[in-house]
């Protein structure tokens, strides 16, 4: 088994909507592997059809074996991205204008009309992560991969940030079973069944929530700083498995 080590810089600011509070929309400082994963391998082993028709157009599609995006292509090839955790980050709130629909409407207090003259209704602020911000995650794949075919750059987010990512091959990487911490943020829905998730906090984001400082029972990979991944992780394994 091979494990990169990816150290990801923003070049842009970088925003998704996981929480939306009144005009206010703020991104997870947390980078999701299912989002990471389009932007890696979208080029390679993800189609990107130019036009969707019929169900699956507008549908996500992420677990889904009919639909033409999924992300189960990648588990033929046993590739599996984790989430990126945070390094440095800070954020930027940027206002912009909104879309002038009724359920965007500011409350109202102490009567209509002094409620407009004090602002409009028909705006948003939106919380980004900064320019400079550093995240770090892990590449894992049963192959040598050559760094040169990988993406140096990718895109994400709703504004289509421009991300630099450095490769490093980690060596002497060992597997071991037991219980074990892995400080590394991870997707429960990856989990292979005969891992046991114990006690974790848990990082609520969409589509699926993260968890970090998991306490769990299995197989791992013990990385040459002593850090610990779960084996055998592959897009929705865990979902599967319950499904």
């Amino acid at each position: 088994m091979h494990i990169y080590q990816c150290n990801l810089t923003l070049h842009d600011n970088v925003f998704f909507a996981t929480r939306e509070m009144g005009t206010l929309y703020e991104t997870e400082k947390y980078l999701h592997n299912w989002a990471l994963t389009y932007a890696f391998f979208s080029e390679t082993h993800i189609p990107r059809p130019y036009r969707m028709q019929g169900k699956t157009a507008q549908k996500p599609g992420y677990l889904d074996p009919d639909h033409e995006q999924n992300l189960l292509q990648l588990n033929g090839s046993g590739l599996y991205l984790l989430p990126a955790k945070p390094l440095r980050w800070s954020y930027q709130v940027n206002t912009f204008k909104a879309a002038q629909v009724a359920y965007y409407g500011q409350s109202k207090q102490f009567g209509a009309k002094g409620a407009k003259r004090n602002y409009p209704i028909n705006f948003g602020r939106a919380k980004e992560l900064a320019v400079g911000s550093t995240y770090r995650t892990y590449l894992i794949s049963p192959q040598a991969l050559e760094i040169k075919t990988l993406p140096q750059w990718i895109r994400l987010g709703k504004w289509a940030g421009k991300i630099h990512v450095k490769y490093i091959p980690l060596a002497d990487i060992k597997r071991d079973k037991g219980t074990f911490v892995c400080t590394h943020p991870l997707n429960p829905m990856d989990l292979p069944p005969q891992i046991q998730l114990k006690l974790y906090d848990r990082i609520v984001m969409p589509p699926v929530s993260l968890v970090s400082q998991a306490q769990l029972e299995g197989a791992y990979w013990q990385l040459p700083d002593g850090k610990k991944l779960p084996a055998d992780l592959a897009y929705g394994v865990g979902y599967a498995a319950t499904a």
